[in-house]
């Protein structure tokens, strides 16, 4: 588990980050935010093969399992052959979840090579029209 705000998504730079899955495990990257209309994008490749990936979205900490929302249903990724790239747009605040799962690999342990980012909508105030 490794927790991150939006705050320290933006401080990432542009540098990548590094996920060491063990064989039949997962991690998972909870993003707490407090903003709406944020929109978190990652990109990820795995290796030596492909990872398993979902989005999943809760009020709160304490809120159910399932009560939990899956933004996008876990989707194994070829992630090994292709960049994966992805966004979500906040529409409430929460935490949203990023999920690499490898429960599907008895012996294989992988890689994950990720990048974060966090953009706020561009709000156009008409101050620049004569």
């Amino acid at each position: 588990k490794l927790p991150l705000t939006v705050e320290e998504i933006m401080n990432f730079g542009e540098s990548n980050r590094e996920l060491f899955i063990k064989s039949s495990t997962y991690s998972i990257i909870p993003i707490t935010v407090t903003e709406m209309g944020l929109t978190i994008s990652w990109i990820f490749s795995s290796e030596p093969k492909s990872i398993s990936f979902s989005v999943v979205y809760q009020e709160s900490e304490d809120t159910p399992l399932d009560q939990c929302k899956v933004l996008i249903p876990m989707t194994r990724c070829n992630s090994h052959k292709e960049t994966i790239r992805g966004q979500v747009k906040v529409r409430n605040a929460g935490i949203y979840t990023l999920i690499f799962d490898n429960t599907f690999s008895r012996f294989i342990s992988k890689r994950v090579f990720y990048h974060l980012a966090v953009e706020r909508p561009v709000i156009y105030d008409g101050s620049d029209f004569p």
